[in-house]
């Protein structure tokens, strides 16, 4: 029985820590420069990738405006991705953000040239 539960562990053990990191790591990487200003534009952007088939995980970072997900390429390609992006209303490296998208985003999450400034020269999140 010893001999059983040792074979046993020999073998499915380091299959089963095999499968633990992979999983961790699974997918292909993908680095997409965006035209995101905001931490509203991350909340946007992620929730959006997080209802994309084939995307296990993304994180934005605002300050450099670089989105970094996992995804499976099985599932889903980086061109399917940016066009995510751009119909959220957003660039995506060298394509550009669909224009109503665009326009439907407050203005804290639009470029400071499309960003309306009051009489008072304060700039305004929403109208």
């Amino acid at each position: 029985m010893k001999l059983k539960l040792m074979l046993f562990l020999a073998f499915v053990l380091p299959g089963m820590m095999t499968m633990a990191q992979t999983s961790s790591g699974k997918g292909e990487e993908l680095k997409i420069k965006t035209s995101a200003q905001c931490n509203m534009c991350k909340d946007r952007i992620e929730k959006a990738m997080a209802y994309e088939k084939g995307v296990y995980e993304s994180t934005l970072n605002v300050e450099d405006k670089v989105l970094t997900l996992r995804y499976n390429p099985k599932k889903t390609t980086p061109e399917k991705i940016r066009t995510v992006l751009n119909n959220t209303g957003y660039d995506a490296d060298d394509t550009k953000a669909d224009q109503k998208a665009y326009n439907k985003l407050p203005d804290c999450c639009k470029k400071p040239e499309d960003r309306h400034v009051h009489s008072d020269g304060c700039e305004h999140g929403h109208e």
